[in-house]
């Protein structure tokens, strides 16, 4: 069994200016970098076991397939915080740690604008509250040299609430910027497909004796990714959503049924339903 979300937007109407908000950056982002801006998409993966199998995996065999051991030793868990450079498909500045706070996240963000401090940075995050802190709106406002009263958290002012935080760490007009995918929309971030790499190279058929083998590999991974694998995904979600009787078809299907996924054309694109090719892109 697999569960599936079928999410419903409180505003259809702002869910597709939003979508459309973040197929326009990934558009964009080539003829934004020739300028110096760097667009990175960005996200957690938390809860990363570090486990070491009990005896050696035995290797295929003709008419075998590959058999792990059952049983393994835990050795902890740790969260990686990912930077994925839209433009180059390199991952930048990785985090590595125990923990996922809000100062982790504020600190994983510092470290990655101190590899082009006087850049533009645009971070595409999802609805996370820590990518809404107050931690992250003092390193902005900071980093950016605005002087302002902030306000109290809870109280006043900029760090009034996670509304008032958004908005001003998606201000337009500031050199560090957010863009933040709908709810429920964490598949149109780019670092999700990268994730999913780290997982089939690395993660799923890991062996590892301790939380700091486990770092090691991973960092060796991003290093060895970068040199000889990383290259831009290619967009084809445009974000344009169904209308009439196509998208009750392919949207609106009775429980127990399942409606064909359309191959290509606007039936691709509805924001209700998983787009095609896996979900958000392909690689170049």
């Amino acid at each position: 069994m697999e569960y599936w979300l079928n999410a419903k937007p409180d505003d259809p109407v702002a869910f597709a200016a939003e979508v459309a908000a973040v197929c326009a950056v990934y558009q964009h982002a080539p003829a934004v970098a020739q300028q110096g801006e760097h667009v990175i998409s960005t996200d957690e993966k938390t809860g990363i076991q570090a486990l070491e199998r009990a005896a050696p995996t035995l290797p295929m065999q003709p008419g075998l397939v590959e058999r792990p051991e059952y049983e393994y030793r835990r050795h902890g868990t740790q969260c990686l915080i990912a930077n994925f450079d839209v433009v180059t498909g390199e991952v930048v500045a990785p985090t590595i740690g125990p923990s996922r706070t809000e100062e982790d996240f504020a600190a994983h963000i510092a470290q990655t604008l101190a590899t082009d401090p006087e850049a533009p940075w645009l971070f595409i995050v999802d609805q996370l509250n820590t990518h809404k802190s107050e931690a992250l709106v003092r390193l902005v406002a900071r980093v950016c040299g605005i002087q302002e009263d902030l306000g109290e958290k809870e109280k006043r002012g900029v760090l009034q609430s996670m509304p008032t935080r958004a908005a001003f760490l998606s201000d337009a007009s500031h050199r560090i910027r957010f863009l933040y995918t709908p709810k429920h929309s964490s598949w149109l971030n780019q670092i999700e497909l990268w994730f999913s790499i780290l997982v089939r190279r690395l993660l799923k058929r890991g062996n590892f004796t301790s939380v700091e083998d486990l770092r090691e590999r991973i960092l060796a991974f991003i290093a060895y990714f970068n040199k000889t694998m990383a290259k831009p995904f290619k967009w084809t979600y445009k974000g344009r959503p169904l209308t009439g009787r196509v998208r009750d078809y392919f949207c609106q299907a009775p429980l127990g049924y399942a409606r064909p996924r359309p191959k290509s054309g606007a039936e691709a694109d509805c924001h209700r339903c998983p787009p095609p090719d896996g979900g958000r892109a392909i690689v170049a």
